[in-house]
């Protein structure tokens, strides 16, 4: 198999805007998606601009930006501007604020108001049905759920994500984006999943022509990586 092959739509993962571009030009990525980390470590400070340049350089793609607030009148404000960016903007929900608020009902809200939501930090099945009820069949909307930071916990993260899937198939506008990959072998696991969606890093973005890789070439490239490595450095054993 190679990353040709794959039906699951790649979603670059990042707050770079001129990786945005090389990836939309590359033609491999279907959409793109930031959170206020990725953006922090690239240190932007001025959310705004960053959000129009990158909507600017992404083809009309998939885009998803988060609010930042932590009461749900003024994530409802915010939504309803970050919408306001572009028609393929994303806006992005936390499941709960830092109180561990639900929310459900905000959710409802700008559903019923077609703004097109990625629902964020999602990691437990009652947290996908809660979200899953608030919304009706109308605007297209993400559900991400972190299989990544399951698996960190030591909990295969599999089974949650098919029953997310059998869960979200009950609506026919909402997709199911596994957040939080680690490594190649997470985008052929989504896609046996049902997810429609991946978010992945630039560095695993670079990875992907290592998909179907005869496991002997790779041995031996390995090999003359070490013996480069060694004879570069003018190590000596005798």
């Amino acid at each position: 198999m190679k990353f040709t092959d794959l039906k699951i739509k790649i979603f670059a993962d990042g707050a770079d805007v001129n990786e945005m571009e090389k990836a939309s030009l590359a033609g491999i990525v279907k959409g793109f998606t930031t959170n206020p980390t990725l953006m922090k470590k690239s240190g932007i400070t001025d959310y705004e601009k960053f959000a129009k340049e990158a909507i600017a350089k992404v083809n009309n793609m998939p885009i998803s930006f988060e609010v930042f607030s932590d009461d749900f009148e003024t994530m409802e404000k915010e939504a309803i501007k970050i919408a306001g960016w572009g028609d393929n903007v994303y806006v992005k929900i936390p499941v709960t604020n830092t109180k561990r608020e639900s929310s459900v009902n905000l959710i409802r809200d700008l559903d019923s108001k077609n703004i097109k939501l990625n629902v964020t930090a999602i990691l437990t099945l009652k947290q996908v049905e809660e979200v899953c009820g608030a919304f009706k069949n109308t605007s297209k909307s993400i559900i991400s759920v972190f299989a990544g930071r399951i698996a960190d916990t030591g909990y295969d993260p599999i089974p949650l994500m098919k029953e997310a899937k059998r869960i979200l198939s009950t609506k026919n506008n909402l997709e199911l984006l596994w957040a939080s990959s680690r490594e190649v072998l997470n985008i052929l696991q989504a896609e046996q999943c049902g997810c429609e969606i991946i978010t992945v890093t630039n560095d695993l973005l670079k990875k992907l022509n290592m998909i179907g890789m005869d496991l002997g070439e790779l041995s031996l490239d390995t090999v003359k990586m070490f013996y480069n490595d060694a004879t570069s450095a003018g190590y000596k054993i005798l």
